[in-house]
Formats: structure tokens, C-alpha cells, sequence
């Protein structure tokens, strides 16, 4: 068996975590490989609405095992509570979950970190989640992090204080104190206190050796899909740097963040919106500050799952998904929020880059080039509603038209929709 896997084509918030858990009953086992919880996966059915940040979005599914892997960095604190609100809707994540022992941990000082240096950048923020990703993936490459495993040995604590005082100098050395920042509106030592409380919680849960655990249940036949966080397009090594995550959103991150080889990657499904969003700084061609982007942003409900933030709108970039296509070796295309733009007479589509009088395909190697024009062509727009939307036959031709643009222009299928933010919602082709 080969491992099949979700990734956003855009700069995350693409729907991700809805296409997984509609998939889900599959699938034998859902796997988080990379990201932490600035990821925001929100999943509605039975007018119950979840946001997850760290769990694969498979956890409602009793019989299926959900798995983060060593890709992931993880907050004891925050997790516990995913765990705990969960639990309070009447659903046992712990039955289902394993952890890799591998799987990085994101320390209360990690959190003070990211608050200080996203304060020193002023003007030039890139729009941190301030949960300490970026800190926490820094001391991961420098060799100074502590992994899940490392809870269970008697050390912990000795390594965990070193780690802590190192981060203290640091932020001292900004300018700064522990007292400086709040972190989730609670004091330094108190969100200490209640993270290291979590650290103990942690050690009953069911923590593995994925990499083994992985190559075992491929050897069986079962069948793994491989949940991504955030989208290509803030991928550290190929997204519009250095307004990205910390980690590699794309296809590449599966092999590192599961230990699972090229040859044992399946099909690749690419998610992406009928239009585009980003939330945070950085550049994003095609967006509409105008009437048009408010349209979608009211539409869509688009504020940050994680942060609560507005998300910037605009129309579908073919450039950024092509590259994104390419990037990833997508196999198969699934469209989201195609009801955001049920009430547009006619809709753009960024199709070009200009800059100067050169007219390009290509995603350039500085697109925050301020000179940087879109070159859009036009469509109809569907102008109705999708409610009673069963089957492709049940699919406005002009809506019919604009997926045929899309793969004309992508040479990959879109295998389906959704037109509403419910699991129900979703049509496959």
C-alpha cells in the first residue's frame, strides 16, 4: 500500500481538514506530518463545529487511528485542552491517538520567544500565530530541542530547565522579561505551571515509534492518509519566503515528518479555494481590497481559525496553484468554498504575472516585488445557489465551465466540491 495525501495549494485556511474527515472512513489510519497548532482545521457535522490544531482531523471516527508524527511540533498545554474539548463532546481522542515519540515540543519560553522577536521586527511582522512555531522549530535544527519521547525519561526536567534559562537569557538579552508577555492571556508562570502539568498528562497517552509503526501498517495493507497543515505557499523552502511557517508544507514534508520514502507516496489531492485567502503579512497578488474582497470575506466567514484575524481575499491565482501542482506532484484537485461566490454576475482569474512589460507564467523568486501586476481573465459567474446541489448534473453549466477552466489550465481533475462548510456539503465527481 502507498500513502495518500492532502495538501493546500494556497497559503493555508484552503479546507483541508473537512476533505480529510470526510475521506476518513477510507482510511485506516490519519497522520499529521508537519505544523503544529498554528494549524486550524475546522471540521462541521450535525450542526457541531470543531476546530482542531494539532489532532488529524480522522479523530471523529472511532475505528480509525490517528497518528502525529515526528514532523509535527506539539504543545503539551494546548493539546491537552484539544483533548479535554473533545472529551467534553462526548468524544475519546485517547482511544484513537498516537503520538511519535520523535514529535518536538513547543515549551512555554518557545511561546515568549516568538512573542519578542515578531515585537523587534515592527513594521516588517510576518504575522506570526505567536505560538511559538518558529522558536520551536529553530532549537528542532539546532539540536536543542526536546522531543515527546523525552518526557518519559528521567532527565526531563534538568534538560527542559537548561532549555528554559538559554530561551530567558535570549529574551532578556531583547529587551525583554517573562513578565513582558501574556501567553493565552495567562502570566508566564502560571501557563508554566498548567504546561507542565499537561507534560505529565502526556505521558499516558500512547506514545510510538511511528517511522516502524507507518512501514508495519503499509506491510498489512492498511491504507494511511496523510493530513497536511497550512498550504504550499508558505512552505519555508518554496512559498513567498520569508513570509512563510517554519516548516515544509509540501509534498517533501511527508517523507521527512512520517519517515516514509518517495516510492510509498500515493495520490496526491490538492486542495484549494475557488478563490484565494491569505491571513498574516506577506505578498498575494491577487487580492481585492475593494468591494469584491469584502464580498468573499463576509461570504466565506473568513477570519483565522487559530487567530481569529481577517483573512485577506481575492480572486483564484493560476499561477501560484500551477506552481503549487508542480511543486507537489498533485494528482487530483479538490475544490473548496464554491458557494462564496454563488452571487458573483462574473468572476476573475489571475492567469499572468507583468512585471515591467514582461509577461510571465512563472511564480518569480521575489514575489514581493512591489512592480508586480496580474493579468486576469474573465468568466461568468454560477449566480445561484448550490443548496440542492446532489450531483454534477445538478451543477450550473457556468460553474461546470469554470472547474473545465481550471483543469484545462492545471492538467489535473478536480474530483469535487463543497459548497457548504457541513461534511454533508461535499459532492465528489
Amino acid at each position: 500500500m502507498k500513502v495518500d495525501v492532502i495538501l493546500g495549494l494556497q497559503w493555508g485556511d484552503e479546507g483541508k481538514g473537512k476533505i480529510v474527515d470526510v475521506l476518513t472512513p477510507r482510511y485506516d489510519i490519519i497522520a499529521r506530518f508537519q505544523g503544529g497548532p498554528n494549524a486550524g482545521h475546522t471540521i462541521e457535522f450535525k450542526k457541531n463545529k470543531f476546530v482542531l490544531h494539532t489532532i488529524p482531523s480522522g479523530i471523529f471516527y472511532p475505528d480509525k487511528i490517528n497518528l502525529v508524527g515526528n514532523g509535527v511540533i506539539l504543545d503539551p498545554f494546548i493539546f491537552r485542552n484539544e483533548i479535554i474539548n473533545l472529551a467534553d463532546h462526548g468524544i475519546d481522542a485517547t482511544s484513537n491517538l498516537v503520538i511519535s515519540k520523535k514529535t518536538h515540543l513547543i515549551t512555554p519560553t518557545h511561546r515568549l520567544l516568538d512573542a519578542a522577536q515578531e515585537s523587534l521586527k515592527g513594521a516588517a511582522k510576518i504575522g506570526s500565530t505567536l505560538k511559538g512555531i518558529g522558536p520551536a522549530y529553530t532549537d528542532k535544527i539546532a539540536r536543542n530541542g526536546l522531543r515527546v519521547g523525552d518526557i518519559l525519561n528521567n532527565g526531563f526536567k534538568t534538560r527542559y530547565h537548561s532549555m528554559r534559562e538559554n530561551h530567558l537569557k535570549q529574551i532578556r538579552f531583547m529587551g525583554f522579561d517573562a513578565d513582558s508577555f501574556m501567553i493565552d492571556k495567562l502570566p508566564f508562570a502560571v501557563y508554566e505551571e498548567k504546561w507542565l502539568d499537561a507534560v505529565g498528562f502526556m505521558a499516558h497517552l500512547k506514545l510510538i515509534d511511528a517511522e516502524y509503526f507507518i512501514h508495519k501498517s503499509l506491510a498489512e495493507g492498511k491504507k494511511v492518509l496523510a493530513e497536511g497543515a497550512q498550504g504550499t505557499m508558505l512552505d519555508v523552502d518554496f512559498g513567498s519566503y520569508p513570509y512563510v511557517t517554519s516548516s515544509n508544507t509540501s509534498i517533501g514534508g511527508v517523507c521527512t515528518g512520517l519517515g516514509v520514502h518517495p516510492g510509498n507516496i500515493g495520490e496526491v489531492i490538492g486542495v484549494f479555494k475557488a478563490y484565494c485567502t491569505r491571513v498574516g503579512s506577506g505578498p498575494f497578488p491577487t487580492e481585492q481590497s475593494g468591494e469584491a474582497g469584502e464580498r468573499m470575506r463576509d461570504r466565506g466567514n473568513e477570519y483565522g481559525s487559530t487567530t481569529g484575524r481577517p483573512r485577506r481575499c481575492g480572486w483564484l491565482d493560476m499561477v501560484s496553484l500551477n506552481y503549487a501542482i508542480m511543486i507537489d506532484g498533485v494528482t487530483r484537485l479538490f475544490m473548496m468554498k464554491t458557494d462564496v461566490l454563488n452571487d458573483f454576475d462574473r468572476l476573475q482569474v489571475g492567469t499572468g504575472y507583468v512585471s515591467g512589460k514582461q509577461k510571465m507564467d512563472q511564480v518569480p523568486f521575489d514575489i514581493t516585488q512591489d512592480n508586480l501586476e496580474i493579468f486576469y481573465e474573465e468568466l461568468p459567474g454560477w449566480n445561484t445557489s448550490l443548496h440542492a446541489l446532489r450531483s454534477k448534473g445538478d451543477m450550473p453549466n457556468t460553474l461546470k465551465d469554470y472547474i473545465d477552466f481550471i483543469e484545462k489550465r492545471t492538467k489535473v481533475p478536480v474530483i469535487g466540491l463543497s459548497y457548504g462548510p457541513d461534511r454533508e456539503e461535499t459532492l465528489f465527481f
